[in-house]
């Protein structure tokens, strides 16, 4: 079954992995109308897939000849082209982000669940060729998980762009996916998490103020670094992670306020059964200055590190993995298999035509912006949190 889609919007992502993908699967996904809240973006796609430009994302979505949705950006538009989605009865596949605010958006939530329509949360790091062998060599060569280091290091960019979100969102998105794929590699949902934020100086923050956040590659982590974050931390409500971005969608920074340039988070898996407890360390920070742009690319270490029963992994996004067991080191290089985007969009497919309505992506999401919810409190209150 061909599918009839629209597109709105169009991020970061549309031409490293949305476009290719399209292009690939043209006998699966047929683009009919494009809109973008860049007019420009929108006509040049829609002249390439031979598909009709529109003035607006309702328009788009009342069309007969559109069977489903991709929604590739999260732009100032909000959660209205889902709701729209829903109310016309449209299928949805959602890239935007994943910074559910759990409270504030869980009538979004209601929405999606009572509208019939089937919804897919993008969750790139799950589909990625290294992840999908890890989660293979977890059931076959190296055993249930016991520890996950898993860090992400950001940096200014020289000019900012209206087309994504403000820095605070940046840091959240990240953290709301590393806390994600740690889930879903361990498989089941953790039960504590601990979190600490460390506050800039004031110098620093407003030498970096203007800028826009950009993913880096990922940074390792120890417990000597938790503990150097935990003196430099302030403990006051000033030093957490802040609103969400429900809450505050301008996330702006005056000059000479304080901000957060790392925080890092502690999950806690219990034991369950025969599979012992599994702690999980996630990082995610912003402290290299736009002037020392060759230091965030320096050493960078795996994308996430994990000590298993019978060995330890090393991934290197998206297609890498090294791992080693008591053969010694074993290196995968999984070039020749199916890109994220192929992946993500066949699985959108099938989600789509088949019979049976799939929501896990969704609770997954507001899952994993729960267990962030938690983990500002911890910043707050300077206590574990049971979640």
């Amino acid at each position: 079954m061909k599918l009839r889609i629209g597109l709105i919007g169009l991020g970061d992502a549309w031409q490293t992995r949305h476009r290719p993908a399209l292009r690939v699967l043209h006998e699966r996904f047929d683009v009919r109308a494009v809109f973008s809240t860049i007019s420009k973006l929108a006509e040049n796609s829609a002249a390439e897939f031979q598909a009709d430009a529109v003035d607006g994302y309702r328009t788009l979505l009342s069309r007969s000849d559109i069977d489903a949705v991709l929604i590739l950006e999260r732009s100032w538009l909000g959660w209205l082209p889902v709701l729209a989605a829903c109310e016309f009865g449209k299928a949805v596949y959602w890239a935007g982000d994943l910074d559910f605010d759990p409270h504030q958006d869980e009538d979004v939530r209601k929405a999606i669940e009572t509208s019939g329509v089937a919804f897919m949360t993008e969750f790139p790091r799950r589909f990625a060729p290294a992840t999908l062998r890890l989660k293979e060599l977890i059931a076959t060569r190296l055993g249930p998980p016991k520890l996950i280091f898993c860090h992400r290091r950001l940096q200014l960019a020289e000019k900012a762009t209206t087309r994504t979100d403000n820095k605070f969102n940046l840091v959240e998105q990240e953290l709301v996916e590393l806390v994600d794929w740690c889930r879903y590699v361990v498989g089941r949902e953790p039960n504590e998490v601990s979190c600490v934020s460390h506050a800039s100086a004031t110098q620093f923050a407003s030498e970096t103020m203007g800028g826009e956040l950009v993913g880096g590659n990922a940074v390792g982590g120890n417990s000597q670094g938790v503990e150097q974050t935990n003196r430099l931390s302030s403990t006051g409500p000033s030093s957490s992670t802040g609103p969400s971005s429900g809450a505050a969608t301008s996330g702006e920074t005056t000059a000479g306020e304080p901000t957060s340039d790392y925080q890092c988070l502690s999950l806690q898996f219990p034991a369950q059964g025969d599979l012992s407890s599994v702690t999980a360390q996630i990082s995610c920070g912003s402290y290299i200055p736009r002037k020392w742009s060759e230091a965030v690319n320096f050493r960078p270490p795996a994308a996430m590190q994990i000590c298993c029963q019978r060995g330890v992994a090393f991934i290197d996004l998206p297609s890498t993995i090294t791992w080693f067991d008591e053969a010694g080191r074993h290196m995968e290089s999984l070039d020749t298999e199916s890109p994220v985007g192929e992946q993500l969009l066949t699985q959108f497919h099938r989600a789509v035509t088949s019979l049976v309505r799939n929501l896990a992506d969704l609770n997954d999401a507001y899952r994993a912006a729960s267990i962030l919810a938690q983990a500002r409190r911890s910043v707050e209150s300077g206590h574990r949190i049971r979640i």
